[in-house]
């Protein structure tokens, strides 16, 4: 261990956990940080991970419930990603990819062309998912004008979406509580519904319910003017949006809309890319669909380094370049771009859940990890579990006929979150939602501790409720 880690268990182990953390309030601005409790904050201090398991300054272990930011497939404390880490910072750390090539970055590339479907083998690297989405949103503006159609620049996105926090790819998020106090481009974003079965009119069946949201996209295209319309951008599975996963066939009638009326299709597989579902990727081994473009991070690196990358298929390529295209540049990319140490973290890690088999690990477990999800409905207080692959989500109402007051439901995620901390397990509650995307490489006997634990942190909170006189059992 080098001496700068050193120094930092040194300094815990010396100071202790509160020093750390009222130096965390003192610095650190986290991202979405409540500016009405900066400072005043209790982040629990991680200090090491192994497997499925993090360890905090505290000494306790924890399962990673929410896998990081839904990116830690295979797992903590990987010994060979270190040293594939460390073994490209001696060979090479750092081109330029404005001007250089690098042959790990080309490797990569090269694999990541093998594992997308069809005829998507243009690989633009960047620094994680809200730049791999802001980058096809601009090749995407790019594609038209170099085609001669100025005009057709509309995105249409989805309500409860999420696809970063760049400037374009926070535009084309659609979690409204998330744009309270921020600036986005509204000129060419529009949204339709998100496609939740649990919000359908009960006496709707689902096949109806698909083939509404399907139209509303065909209707807004047409509102909008087909000769508007540039794209439109969908998560396979709504990820932060609570893990919608839409009905049957809903992608593949969508992407029948947008050729229909010569609209691109850009799959955003950021949260569902590199196994989340038990592929490399879902849309169309899952989905049936090959979309025009696809973005990815998260699970490309299993969260050891930031990299993203937006890969587009031969079509476009072909519309864009020629002879035609002589001095056309694309002008956008980064610093970053390809950063070789990232890439050789991305090939480790495809080589090793390869190796492993962690795909078809996850496909065999699904069907398990899915049926603990379900058994969490009996409990009063839990509306609706949902999920595929290794992504769930166990969504908590206080009155299943009309929406609480939203500080309630925050305050119910609140206290699912600490009791299941408490008793050794890390939620992520989004508001009344607890989202779980739990490292792959998770085995069944974990599966049972991780929702033996959700349980109980579920009944104990809604005894804390009912206890505080904020909800009642229903007869």
């Amino acid at each position: 261990m080098n001496t700068i880690i050193d120094s930092c268990f040194d300094k815990i182990n010396e100071q202790g956990t509160q020093v750390f953390r009222k130096k965390d309030n003192q610095f650190y601005l986290h991202p979405w940080e409540d500016l009405g409790s900066f400072g005043g904050n209790d982040r629990t201090v991680a200090v090491g991970g192994e497997g499925i398991y993090l360890f905090d300054s505290e000494g306790n272990k924890l399962i990673d419930g929410p896998g990081g930011m839904w990116c830690t497939q295979i797992g903590y404390g990987r010994e060979e990603m270190a040293d594939a880490i460390a073994g490209q910072v001696m060979r090479s750390p750092y081109y330029s990819p404005f001007n250089l090539t690098s042959d790990i970055s080309v490797l990569l590339a090269e694999k990541l062309a093998r594992l997308t479907p069809g005829d998507l083998n243009t690989v633009f690297f960047t620094t994680g998912g809200s730049t791999a989405v802001d980058s096809a949103l601009r090749l995407v503006a790019f594609y038209n004008n170099c085609k001669g159609r100025p005009n057709k620049k509309r995105i249409i996105s989805r309500k409860d979406a999420y696809h970063g926090s760049t400037y374009l790819s926070a535009s084309a998020s659609g979690k409204t509580r998330d744009k309270n106090y921020q600036d986005f481009a509204t000129d060419i974003i529009s949204f339709i519904d998100s496609p939740n079965p649990f919000r359908k009119p009960r006496a709707m069946s689902v096949e109806e319910f698909r083939d509404l949201k399907v139209k509303e996209l065909e209707d807004k295209i047409l509102e909008l003017g087909p000769d508007n319309v540039a794209a439109f951008i969908a998560e396979p599975v709504m990820a932060s949006g609570g893990v919608v996963v839409p009905p049957v066939g809903y992608h593949r009638m969508c992407l029948d809309v947008c050729r229909k009326y010569d609209v691109l299709y850009i799959s955003d597989e950021v949260v569902t890319g590199f196994g989340r579902l038990g592929h490399w990727f879902a849309s169309e081994e899952v989905f049936d669909i090959i979309p025009d473009i696809i973005t990815c991070a998260k699970g490309l690196t299993s969260g050891y380094l930031p990299l993203g990358a937006c890969i587009v298929s031969d079509k476009l390529m072909a519309e864009m370049g020629g002879e035609q295209a002589k001095g056309v540049i694309f002008s956008n990319g980064y610093t970053y771009s390809g950063h070789p140490v990232a890439c050789a973290a991305a090939l480790k890690n495809i080589e090793i859940m390869e190796r492993e088999n962690i795909l078809e690990h996850v496909r065999e477990i699904e069907p398990y990890f899915l049926s603990k999800v379900k058994e969490l409905e009996d409990i009063p207080i839990v509306g609706n579990v949902r999920g595929q692959g290794l992504m769930a989500c166990v969504e908590c109402l206080l009155n299943p006929e009309e929406e609480s007051p939203l500080e309630l439901d925050y305050e119910m995620g609140s206290r699912i979150d600490s009791q299941c901390q408490a008793m050794g397990l890390i939620v992520r509650p989004v508001i009344n939602m607890n989202v779980m995307s739990p490292p792959l490489i998770i085995t069944r006997e974990q599966i049972d501790e991780m929702f033996k634990i959700l349980r109980r942190g579920i009944e104990k909170a809604m005894d804390e409720l009912i206890r505080d006189g904020l909800w009642e059992m229903p007869n």
